[in-house]
């Protein structure tokens, strides 16, 4: 089958870009610059068809989509620190993402697979009940996401007025191998590595999965007759922040130990602590006053069910071997800019 995928010189679009050939598909990646090695060079070393689409021009979106039977749309701007604005994150999102799909509706796609995520569902008081597909997440203060819970709505608000067949997979933050530049998730663990919890631990949890197992998410929800509608990707477990320390230094003992639990009022002073960990430690920036007024008080708290009962899917990278893996390639990453 012949299969777009956008952003493929991302974490996720790479990963799933080497997952669909393994699986014998023809892949024509989309990147928004080709003339660029630095996302073009791992794509032509798979031998994939390698087009150029800025998702904000739909003249060359429907280059990049014509003559393709399924397209998956990954591409997408993710920080959580804006560095060039919050609304180019929204609009990556929401206007690029409705370019691809009406792109596809004209050319005669057979089904898009549209990457959201589970930003897209939201945080749970502490104590309620896990939050499943149904759920939409009105915490939007942060700009990704507001992104990604507006331009999954639109997609789906797109697919029910032109009858576009439209399938959204919704993954948690995602570690594993396969990026070249950071994402907040890969950040989140190398800040772990350089010690950004010793002298306390924030309370909260957090959503992970392995990008090999969104990738099969993915092409599961492209070859399912019947899949429709959202679903998580997620392990079953969301770790705290403590158990993600202790499992990095089950990985890399020299992964500096957790200090205490720190209360939750702390969580007010976390973007100060932030930036003098930065000036200290060289971590990078994650922490905002948005993000402190999202989770304060919150957990993640979700419920794969759907993915497994009628995808088929489930995890297969626990989270001690999934941040095995994405040390060495933190590691990698370092010796290559060395």
């Amino acid at each position: 089958m012949r299969v777009l995928v956008t952003g493929a010189n991302g974490h996720v679009g790479f990963v799933l870009t080497q997952h669909l050939l393994e699986h014998g598909y023809q892949v024509r990646a989309s990147v928004r610059d080709a003339r660029d090695p630095g996302r073009t060079g791992r794509l032509a070393a798979l031998g994939v068809e390698i087009v150029e689409a800025d998702l904000l021009r739909p003249d060359a979106i429907a280059r990049a989509v014509d003559g393709m039977e399924a397209v998956f749309q990954v591409a997408a701007t993710y920080e959580l620190v804006p560095k060039h604005g919050a609304e180019s994150i929204i609009r990556d999102s929401v206007e690029g993402g409705l370019n691809v799909l009406r792109a596809a509706k004209a050319t005669g796609v057979r089904r898009v697979v549209f990457t959201s995520s589970c930003v897209a569902i939201g945080t749970t008081p502490l104590g309620a009940p896990a939050r499943d597909e149904k759920s939409w997440n009105d915490q939007l203060g942060i700009p990704y996401y507001r992104a990604k819970t507006v331009a999954e709505q639109q997609a789906w608000a797109f697919a029910k007025e032109s009858g576009l067949d439209l399938v959204t997979v919704l993954p948690g933050g995602v570690g594993g191998p396969g990026f070249v530049r950071n994402t907040p998730t890969i950040d989140l663990i190398e800040n772990v590595q350089r010690g950004m919890f010793r002298f306390g631990v924030a309370p909260g949890n957090f959503i992970y999965v392995d990008g090999r197992d969104v990738a099969e998410a993915h092409r599961l929800a492209l070859e399912t007759p019947s899949a429709s509608g959202r679903y998580i990707v997620a392990n079953d477990v969301s770790p705290s922040f403590r158990d993600l320390v202790e499992t990095m230094r089950s990985v890399d003992p020299r992964t500096p130990k957790a200090g205490p639990l720190l209360p939750q009022w702390v969580l007010g002073f976390m973007p100060f602590i932030d930036a003098l960990n930065h000036t200290l430690m060289g971590t990078a920036r994650l922490v905002t006053p948005e993000l402190v007024a999202t989770v304060k008080g919150r957990v993640w708290n979700l419920d794969n069910g759907r993915a497994k009962a009628e995808l088929g899917w489930s995890p297969r990278y626990a989270l001690a071997a999934s941040l095995r893996d994405t040390a060495a390639a933190i590691a990698d990453a370092r010796r290559a800019a060395a």
